[in-house]
């Protein structure tokens, strides 16, 4: 029977059969030095691992927790902190569009965020309390809430589907642009719209947001498998744990302004 392997057929056609004179010295050279098409090829770069996005989630992490303990020390101006939130939110977006794996950018991102986050945990410790407690309960609800979404995901309770992704973008645009209405006419009324006032409203809005930084963190641990399964850049790591750094900073000012809602001020 003929085999229908097109190398075969050609050995036959040129030799008559299988057996075939004996290829020269120079045919045997070009034959070594021509490369083998039959091994998969690899990726000039080394590629991401979970322990690449560990370690620089921990960096990164690091570097804003550092920077929020400095500012709390020194108990920095107002201004200070303002001037800080603003050069973050420049270089957030920066690394958000762009999708940016610098590590100068992102580690720059983390300690300025940290300095806003250092003086408002101060200010809310000062204004309920002094304890410790306000802000020793949100970073406990953040971390419960990072547990408790990785576990979900883990899981797979919850499955990152391209419905549950437009429909989660969807329910952040909204809230975000009822942000911007509360705050155009909390100019007007005080109180706005009662988005963020203590309240049965507030405690609904303030439910929503945190479960919207869970959704982002959802995409967090989806972005990081996606990338370590198709063997994304090592660099990509960076971006992860500015993704996940994102996430919990959005989560944390979310509790710690819910936990105020049921905190004396005394």
């Amino acid at each position: 029977m003929e085999s229908k392997n097109p190398v075969f057929s050609r050995s036959r056609q040129q030799a008559g059969g299988w057996a075939g004179p004996a290829p020269s010295p120079d045919q045997l050279q070009h034959m070594y030095d021509a490369p083998s098409y039959a091994q998969p090829t690899r990726p000039a770069y080394r590629t991401m691992t979970l322990d690449d996005v560990v370690v620089r989630g921990f960096l990164t992490l690091g570097a804003l927790v550092v920077a929020a303990a400095a500012a709390w020390i020194l108990n920095v101006p107002p201004m200070v902190a303002i001037g800080a939130a603003i050069v973050a939110l420049i270089l957030g977006l920066i690394a958000s569009f762009t999708q940016s794996t610098n590590p100068a950018l992102i580690l720059g991102y983390a300690v300025f965020e940290g300095v806003f986050l250092g003086k408002i945990s101060f200010l809310f410790e000062s204004y309920f309390g002094g304890s410790g407690s306000i802000v020793l309960q949100a970073v406990l609800g953040t971390a419960f809430a990072f547990a408790a979404v990785l576990t979900v995901y883990s899981l797979r309770i919850i499955r990152v589907t391209p419905k549950l992704v437009k429909y989660g973008i969807a329910a952040a645009i909204a809230a975000l642009g009822l942000v911007l209405v509360n705050l155009v006419v909390g100019l007007f009324n005080d109180g706005g719209l009662g988005l963020r006032t203590d309240s049965p409203i507030g405690w609904a809005f303030s439910v929503v947001m945190i479960l919207i930084g869970c959704f982002f963190l959802l995409l967090d641990f989806d972005a990081i498998e996606q990338g370590v399964k198709q063997g994304a850049p090592e660099k990509f790591a960076w971006q992860c744990a500015f993704g996940l750094t994102l996430s919990l900073v959005w989560i944390y000012l979310e509790i710690l302004r819910f936990v105020s809602y049921f905190t004396n001020s005394d």
